[in-house]
């Protein structure tokens, strides 16, 4: 008899164009956007813009974003960094005089400029077919016509990590009633309709100076932060160099530091002196390898990633084959490493979205706010969500990490992008805040250890390390969890889902494509 188990979903399979986002009607403008003209990256902006309205939990004007790009299906990934930075105002003596033994996670000092919005005006300016005012058309109709909330979107708006009722203007656009809307309750959000509009008339501009930025600044400073008009107009994003290692024929691309995708590469390098591919894809002996692997990458990720512009990080030095094998020789197969630093990782809510036409430009893209609403404060006139960036600065000024005027802070969302033989085989990308690495390697491996397609990649049960603990998914099997704790560790089921992700896998010799998103959000691929 034919074996004829089939994933939760089926991947989607195309010739033409492919798009693929946490949300529907995100994955539906990106493809009327391809339809109508645009391309690859006007897709992407597009629906990064529908997702900061119908996902504001996640995401927004008011955050960060960065790109990996392969135009025309090129192996030379471009990237950019489109995340902001701490006001000029901000040092580790003035937070100190004024009694702050870390930064917050809500309120005003949490706050970074912005950097979504000059990025998306960059790259559309750079790359794209078609406009800002374009790419912002379907999201100004969502926030002014109203929206249907979706089953993931209601959950985290439920009990988000950020407290909407603190912030009176959060609370009035937020918690409707008093309370957070349920799936299939209609939402809109006219006043940051208002602020998308002078953004789609004037630019990066229309943001960063005038009523929207006065709007926001004004609140921020009314609130104590230190942010200035100045800060706002000097925001700018740039090209960097990706970083990348290659794992087993394919070369995987990241953002270079102040992101922590070079986070991912060191479990690739580290995983790479193990034949994963005779376990058992779904084992304890599989899964703890991963999880050693994370506990050795993120105690590096934690103690030297940071802002490249303001301290030098090792990055070839971190990625060299001695340095992985020295890594290696730390893991037992058969037991759980001690004397690790303990692990704390905050979660996030994040947007990722994978978008390749029909001539295979391939865009990786991540948007977010970082917490759930971000700062928890909110513009009282433009309804923008202001992230909370800030809060993953440190204050002790011998960190690399320790925050200073104009400085980036270490930055979990990445965007992947997989190449092979100089072309682009994959952007992909797995949200999740800390977790991020975890998932892109735990995706990677599926498919390249294991067999398996993008969409079987992604269904499978994961599992993540934080607070001293394993955090596993109950798809993973009992004998599994059994034999993980066998290796000494605590084993626990965590009270939400495991990051989500969303891939685009070409295949150059057929001329398809296959695309595939997470079951654990409310999203598609879709393709034509």
């Amino acid at each position: 008899m034919r074996d004829f188990q089939f994933p939760g979903r089926s991947p989607v399979r195309a010739t033409e164009a492919m798009a693929a986002t946490s949300h529907p009607l995100s994955t539906l403008a990106a493809i009327e956007m391809l339809r109508s003209g645009g391309n690859a990256m006007d897709a992407a902006v597009c629906a990064a813009a529908v997702q900061a309205v119908v996902e504001p939990q996640s995401t927004g004007i008011g955050g960060d974003c960065f790109v990996l790009y392969c135009p025309k299906g090129d192996g030379n990934v471009i990237a950019f960094n489109g995340s902001g930075r701490a006001p000029q105002a901000a040092t580790v003596d003035w937070y100190r005089e004024h009694d702050f033994s870390e930064l917050p996670k809500q309120g005003p000092h949490a706050v970074t400029v912005p950097g979504a919005v000059d990025a998306w005006c960059r790259l559309l300016e750079d790359h794209g077919r078609k406009g800002i005012a374009d790419a912002l058309a379907p999201a100004i109709h969502y926030a002014q016509n109203g929206y249907v909330v979706h089953d993931r979107v209601a959950f985290d708006w439920e009990d988000p990590e950020t407290d909407l009722s603190a912030d009176e203007v959060a609370s009035r656009i937020f918690l409707p009633g008093g309370k957070p809307p349920k799936a299939g309750d209609v939402h809109r959000q006219p006043e940051l309709a208002e602020a998308l509009r002078t953004i789609a008339k004037k630019g990066r501009a229309g943001f960063y100076e005038g009523a929207v930025a006065e709007d926001i600044v004004g609140r921020l400073r009314e609130l104590g932060g230190l942010h200035t008009l100045d800060d706002f107009a000097a925001t700018k994003g740039d090209y960097r160099t990706a970083i990348s290692t290659s794992y087993r024929g394919h070369d995987i691309h990241q953002m270079p530091p102040n992101n922590q995708g070079l986070t991912a590469l060191l479990m690739l390098n580290v995983l790479s002196g193990f034949d994963l591919g005779a376990l058992d894809p779904n084992g304890a002996e599989r899964l703890h390898l991963e999880i050693e692997a994370g506990r050795l990458a993120y105690r590096d990720r934690d103690n030297l990633i940071a802002d490249q512009d303001h301290v030098a990080v090792p990055v070839e030095e971190l990625l060299s084959a001695a340095y992985a094998a020295r890594l290696r020789a730390a893991i037992d197969p058969q037991r759980a490493m001690t004397g690790l630093p303990r692990l704390d990782l905050p979660g996030s809510d994040t947007v990722y979205i994978s978008v390749v036409d029909r001539d295979l430009n391939a865009v990786s893209f991540i948007n977010s706010t970082y917490y759930s609403f971000g700062s928890g404060i909110v513009g009282p006139k433009t309804g923008v969500v202001l992230q909370n960036r800030g809060s993953s600065f440190r204050l002790d000024p011998r960190h690399p990490n320790a925050i200073a005027p104009g400085k980036r802070p270490m930055h979990t969302i990445m965007p992947g992008m997989m190449t092979r033989n100089g072309r682009a085989v994959m952007p992909f990308g797995v949200m999740g805040g800390g977790y991020q690495p975890f998932g892109h390697v735990h995706l990677l491996t599926n498919m390249i250890d294991f067999g398996m397609d993008p969409q079987q990649a992604l269904d499978a049960a994961r599992v993540f390390y934080n607070h001293d603990v394993v955090e596993a998914e109950r798809g993973v099997r009992a004998d599994a969890v059994e034999g993980l704790r066998r290796r000494g560790h605590q084993v626990v089921e965590p009270d939400h889902p495991l990051g989500g992700g969303q891939a685009v896998l070409i295949d150059w010799e057929k001329g398809t494509l296959t695309g595939a998103s997470d079951p654990r959000k409310d999203g598609l691929a879709l393709g034509y």
